[in-house]
């Protein structure tokens, strides 16, 4: 163990750093997904690796014991979102970065047009505009579970929250141009 005090990696990274191809795959996941630096991706990439990891441990598994392992693992996963109800372990070793990436509020912020772009949904958390059931979230990476999707809105707090303001106007203008209407 260590230090608690003492903060501690939560990424690795990768074994051979100056690949071209590897690069050029990252700069387009960043791109993609607006994330901050490379940290970021690495961060999610030894997520997965984890992830994949501890299914495959759970395949070499005697059934009794694989099965309790098991449930508890898709419940999990399901909660977030990121596997089916009905799911298997082969399905968690199907999941990929952009997966995991889907789940982030940035992304799910930007995805339900509460901003313009990913770069504005990351300023508009970090700056405490968003909020989950009334909390609010002020991590561009926290991981939203199904449950809280439904509970994201506008920080009571924060100008946005008032349907008058001209940013929601102009994203609901953008929405109804590009043929659907939804109310926030």
């Amino acid at each position: 163990m260590g230090d608690p005090k003492k903060k501690h990696k939560l990424y690795t990274t990768p074994k051979r750093p100056y690949d071209t191809a590897s690069l050029e795959e990252d700069l387009k996941i960043i791109g993609a997904y607006g994330l901050r630096n490379k940290r970021e991706l690495w961060r999610i990439m030894t997520e997965l690796s984890t992830l994949r990891r501890r299914t495959r441990t759970m395949l070499s598994m005697d059934p009794v014991a694989r099965a309790e392992n098991e449930k508890a693992m898709i419940g999990r996963l399901h909660s977030f979102g990121l596997v089916g109800e009905n799911a298997h372990l082969d399905d968690v070793l199907g999941l990929s970065i952009q997966d995991l990436l889907e789940r982030r509020l940035q992304t799910v912020v930007f995805r339900r047009g509460m901003a313009k772009s990913l770069f504005q949904a990351r300023q508009l958390i970090t700056h405490g505009h968003i909020a989950i059931d009334s909390r609010k979230v002020k991590a561009p990476s926290y991981k939203v579970m199904r449950a809280d999707e439904e509970k994201l809105d506008y920080a009571e707090s924060s100008p946005f929250h008032a349907r008058e303001h001209p940013l929601r106007k102009e994203i609901t203008m953008a929405e109804m141009s590009g043929g659907e209407t939804v109310e926030r």
